[in-house]
């Protein structure tokens, strides 16, 4: 099979693309860019793997990328606003405008990647566009399934990412508390979302994935502490100091520390899903642990925060280039 991929470089859609290439499919990556990180690296160089830059603001450059395509999985996404990358129009019209090219080319399946408690009228952008981009995909002709996965963990992601360099940084670690995670393997989301592409599984179906084990988001981080063989003084601080650190974090780092739509996603927790009426077969049922070994796995090296990290470097950087 031929599938796309947009956020083909990102965390879910490396991962996916390694999967789907090792089961001998042809993978198109759909990205605005070139992405230099190590991983998009990693999935470029993989075989059967070519690249289309295309602007989803353009349905017409979508279309032509999507030329032959038996399939989409749609990965992309953001977690905070930068000038024009904002919420509206990287998932609802970014989504409105791949369905639209994916009608019109002739595709057959497309997997849409929202989040575990996406829903309408609940006073956050992030939940309220990503419950948007549902609504467009659940009104396609297209032969659909809709993913909601809760906080996600693996190789590259910014869960272990950032609490690994946050922990090697920093002394102390402020806690958000008796907020509850039920943190999600990246491989199990891969092998339901492989189902629906290659096998077509679960058509015009909405599902949530949760991990099956369930901690405070607090124990989770003393645990990747353990592995990395630091230990931080935990202190817990009122949920009005994460909204104050998210601020600032996103005023000065390239990548935040935390960003606002993730103090938001902690504060009701990411346990439970929303407007997700439809229930997963035995057989993909998330069963990968948040465990000593699967946190090794996905490790980055060790890592200190630096100045590389704070956007007024980034800037000068990308100036003196």
């Amino acid at each position: 099979m031929k599938i796309a991929v947009t956020g083909g470089t990102g965390f879910v859609g490396s991962h996916l693309a390694e999967a789907l290439t090792a089961g001998g499919h042809e993978v198109v990556l759909l990205a605005r860019g070139v992405d230099g990180r190590e991983q998009a690296e990693r999935v470029h160089a993989l075989p059967g793997v070519t690249f289309r830059a295309v602007d989803v603001a353009d349905p017409g450059s979508i279309r032509d990328a999507l030329a032959g395509c038996d399939a989409v999985a749609h990965c992309a996404g953001i977690n905070r606003e930068i000038g024009a990358q904002t919420y509206d129009a990287v998932h609802v019209e970014g989504t409105r405008n791949l369905v639209a090219a994916a009608e019109a080319a002739g595709v057959a399946r497309f997997v849409l990647v929202s989040f575990l408690r996406a829903r309408p009228d609940c006073g956050s952008p992030y939940h309220e566009s990503k419950w948007a981009a549902e609504e467009i995909v659940r009104a396609s002709t297209l032969e659909w399934t809709i993913v909601k996965p809760g906080m996600m963990f693996g190789r590259g992601d910014h869960m272990l990412d950032h609490l690994s360099r946050a922990l090697h940084t920093f002394p102390v670690y402020v806690g958000i508390g008796s907020r509850r995670v039920r943190p999600l393997a990246v491989g199990d989301l891969v092998r339901v979302m492989v189902a629906v592409l290659v096998d077509g599984r679960l058509t015009r179906q909405t599902v949530a994935l949760t991990g099956p084990d369930e901690m405070t988001f607090d124990d989770a981080v003393r645990a990747v502490a353990r592995e990395i063989d630091r230990h931080p003084l935990v202190v817990r601080a009122p949920l009005a100091f994460h909204w104050v650190l998210a601020w600032v974090s996103e005023k000065l780092m390239v990548i935040p520390l935390v960003s606002a739509a993730q103090v938001r996603i902690l504060s009701e927790e990411v346990v439970a899903p929303t407007r997700a009426p439809d229930a997963l077969p035995a057989d993909l049922v998330p069963t990968e642990p948040f465990s000593a070994r699967t946190i090794r796995a996905g490790l980055p090296a060790p890592a200190r925060f630096g100045r590389a990290d704070l956007r007024c470097r980034s800037f000068a950087v990308a100036r003196s280039s």
